[in-house]
């Protein structure tokens, strides 16, 4: 199977998977547990759900380790247990993963839930040594990159990178969150990512959640226009509404919403197209549409 830097550098478009989390809590999860402790409780409803996007036609699924970090991991009944949590969450992928011929697995690093001081109670030094441990986990389950993702702070982001380049050789996808429009929640513009990691040798550059789809499409066009690095784009869909007569949390983006827009994200630059955040197997199905569309038009 030709590796992430090959497919890349071959010129092929991808497309990601979908959201971990709502689909789970879809799929059954209660509110208050972490996705991540199903790893060792549930991992069958985990392999259903990669399946899924596998079937949609991912060529990219991502681990359940979002906070898959020691210092995540602290606020749940698997505390000390984030080197297993990875090691099989990256099995239960690749598990996944097996049942069609190119499909990647991604290890997922969320960010650690506290700032940094001066801004938060978290010393660099610990969250260093906790990225450091998930990364190594991630690498030793056999992943074929490292997507390190919804990160919003430079400095927390730039540890991770260093965490992950520590430990293996594996490829670099790095992803920000802009939850302020074309701004991360500290203030961080594109401009500023990509002066940031572009020199570090990562080997793509992108944005995942945020808010509305076309808030991303102004920021692949702005990232397309600052760097020649390959970029990953993985909205929500649409931002979280309540439904009063269900109490359930609805998205509204429809697949075909999702699908016209991850045409005009590869037009603007982009070279993998996911979703987050809301995103089903069928949003997926539809961007793997547009993603083989754009690429027998290129």
């Amino acid at each position: 199977m030709s590796t992430f830097i090959d497919r890349l550098a071959a010129g092929e478009f991808m497309a990601a998977d979908g959201a971990t989390g709502t689909n789970l809590h879809r799929m059954g999860l209660q509110a208050g547990i972490s996705p991540e402790e199903l790893v060792l409780d549930n991992p069958g409803l985990l392999i259903r759900l990669a399946s899924a996007f596998v079937e949609a036609g991912s060529d990219i699924i991502l681990t359940c380790t979002f906070g898959g970090s020691s210092i995540r991991l602290q606020e749940t009944r698997y505390a000390g247990s984030a080197r297993e949590i990875n090691l099989q969450a990256a099995a239960l992928a690749r598990q996944a993963a097996s049942a069609r011929t190119g499909v990647l697995v991604g290890g997922s690093i969320g960010p650690l839930g506290k700032l940094l001081k001066p801004y938060g109670p978290l010393n660099a030094e610990v969250a260093l040594r906790s990225l450091t441990e998930q990364a190594r986990a991630l690498a030793d389950g056999g992943v074929d990159l490292l997507v390190i993702e919804t990160q919003f702070a430079l400095e927390e982001a730039k540890l991770a990178v260093q965490a992950a380049q520590s430990q293996s050789e594996l490829p670099i996808v790095i992803s920000f969150s802009y939850d302020r429009g074309v701004r991360t929640m500290m203030g961080v513009k594109p401009s500023q990512m990509v002066e940031t990691f572009a020199p570090l040798g990562v080997a793509a550059i992108g944005a995942n959640c945020g808010t509305s789809l076309e808030h991303m499409l102004k920021i692949v066009g702005e990232l397309a226009s600052l760097t020649s690095l390959p970029i990953w784009a993985k909205p929500n869909a649409g931002l979280p509404v309540l439904n009063p007569e269900t109490a359930e949390t609805e998205y509204a983006i429809t697949p075909v919403q999702m699908a016209e827009f991850a045409s005009q994200y590869i037009q603007a630059g982009a070279r993998i197209v996911g979703g987050c955040c809301g995103s089903t197997p069928e949003h997926v199905h539809a961007i793997v549409q547009a993603v083989r569309a754009a690429a027998t038009s290129a």
